[in-house]
């Protein structure tokens, strides 16, 4: 006997209100007696750390506990769980007595099944299959019940982090069979999920932004050493020119949210701020999505960051502005072509937050900056990093039908709130209403996501959501999950290593 499920896949990916259909392809060589079947459509999140993994400090206070520092915590949970019987009948069920079985004979045999994916995840309610057969690895750690689950929108198929965190989504049937003495027979099919985005807020004018200051330094000029046969060389022109002292901004739309597999709306802006005749010149651009990753099992944490390269450019020698704009106060963008024809990569997963696991970006700018006359460039070079907190979305939009049933219930206020202007920016640094300023830690390198929100927050799916709403039919994102990394010590954080022939994150789990 087989057993095999077929998935239909009208597109590449499924999102929420989507109905998952297919048909359970069952083969009997023999008579063969079942007692049912079933189809589950489950989607669970699973985090794994031991205390090696952990920060030094960390480590040692771990140690210092009761259960030592060779320990690891796999923490699970269902986040959605969702079953139906195809074997037998509906009908046969209700009139036949309790553990019935049924006798089929040899052949095949198909037994359509049709779910329909929600909105919220639900593993307060599924917290009891979250724990059962979850091992973690070679430590033999069992899975243990937690306490803390955070009801949002089902998070995206997350890959990417081995042995670590993985978010999966997935169509499983058991072929049950009475006798106790007889293995029930399995099988899986997996697919990628991406979830609708959520509902934004009305449209403005402001702008989100990080600044920095630079004030580049006078040329110095080395005399020659007199010679004998050396003639006098004269004044370098250079030397007449005052240093510049420049505003660098990056800009995106308030609130910084950017779409998957879409450009950056990204603008760079550069302002004078001193009476300076010098030519900026960009020598060179690099601009960088970082993902941070906080996984949590239990009490053990850590936080994992992996970055993508959406453009890097050198030895560019572009002059930016005219040359009639000397004066302070004065703006020169740069050229939005090096970046608004490159789409982020298919691999970057939403922002999302779910019980274990949260991933939150930033965006990191390296802008190299030089000045001098059009004849003669100075050969300071400057490179100024600004960091950017953003989100990422899908870009699934929900239903129109959803969204006008959310609109009724928008408060009223939001309206009346006066919108600040974009063109209400000084060169002089300080904070405004449209300013949100990058939260860096101590720590060179890390990123702490932002923890004030705004007030007019849109309402939740959950308060407008039904069940008569149909799946999107609307332009989808390409999404494909990130390829696995190497998860030796001391693999490089940014890198990422080869795949053996089993690319789940957790490949003994989910066949017993």
């Amino acid at each position: 006997m087989s057993v095999n499920i077929q998935l239909d896949q009208p597109h590449a990916h499924f999102t929420n209100l989507d109905f998952i259909t297919g048909k359970v392809i069952l083969t009997i060589l023999n008579n063969e007696t079942i007692a049912a079947i079933v189809v589950k459509l489950e989607g669970e999140s699973k985090t794994c750390l031991a205390v090696s993994q952990l920060p030094p400090q960390e480590q040692l206070a771990q140690a210092l506990g009761p259960r030592g520092r060779h320990h690891a915590e796999l923490e699970v949970h269902k986040l959605l769980y969702k079953f139906a019987t195809v074997f037998p009948a509906e009908h046969v069920q209700r009139a036949a007595p309790e553990n019935s079985s049924y006798t089929l004979p040899a052949g095949q045999y198909e037994y359509p099944f049709r779910f329909k994916i929600p909105f919220n995840n639900d593993c307060h309610n599924n917290s009891l299959f979250a724990n059962s057969n979850n091992v973690a690895g070679l430590l033999g750690e069992i899975a243990r019940a937690t306490s803390r689950h955070v009801k949002t929108t089902l998070p995206p198929s997350l890959s990417g982090l081995p042995g670590q965190a993985e978010i999966r989504y997935f169509v499983k049937v058991t072929v049950q069979r009475p006798a106790f003495y007889k293995e029930n027979f399995r099988a899986t099919a997996t697919f990628n999920y991406l979830p609708i985005e959520p509902p934004r807020g009305p449209e403005n004018r402001r702008e989100s932004y990080a600044r920095r200051q630079h004030q580049f330094a006078p040329k110095i000029d080395v005399p020659p050493k007199p010679g004998l046969f050396r003639r006098e060389s004269a004044p370098s022109s250079s030397t007449s020119v005052v240093p510049p002292s420049i505003m660098l901004d990056s800009r995106l739309p308030d609130p910084a949210i950017v779409n998957c597999n879409e450009p950056l709306p990204l603008r760079i802006l550069i302002t004078k701020l001193n009476d300076s005749s010098a030519t900026i010149y960009l020598q060179m651009l690099n601009v960088e999505l970082i993902g941070h990753t906080h996984i949590r099992a239990h009490q053990l944490q850590r936080t994992d960051s992996v970055s993508w390269v959406i453009m890097s450019a050198s030895n560019l020698r572009m002059p930016l502005g005219s040359r009639d704009i000397s004066g302070p106060g004065r703006d020169m963008e740069v050229d939005a072509k090096l970046w608004n024809q490159i789409p982020i990569p298919n691999t970057v997963a939403p922002s999302f937050e779910t019980c274990n696991l949260t991933r939150y970006y930033s965006l990191d700018i390296k802008v190299g900056l030089s000045y001098g006359s059009p004849s003669i460039i100075n050969p300071e070079l400057t490179i100024q990093t600004l960091r950017m907190p953003v989100k990422v979305y899908s870009g699934i939009a929900p239903p129109p039908e959803l969204l006008a049933r959310m609109s009724d219930q928008w408060p009223a206020q939001a309206e009346a709130q006066p919108q600040p202007q974009a063109s209400s920016y000084t060169p002089t640094p300080g904070p405004s209403q449209a300013f949100h300023p990058p939260q860096q830690s101590s720590q060179p390198g890390q990123f702490t996501p932002p923890q004030t929100l705004p007030q007019d927050l849109p309402p939740s799916y959950e308060d407008a959501v039904g069940n008569d709403y149909g799946p999107v039919d609307g332009p989808r994102r390409d999404y494909h999950l990130q390829p696995q990394r190497a998860s030796y010590p001391g693999a490089d954080e940014k890198g990422s290593g080869g795949s053996g022939a089993d690319e789940r994150l957790f490949p003994d789990s989910g066949r017993s």
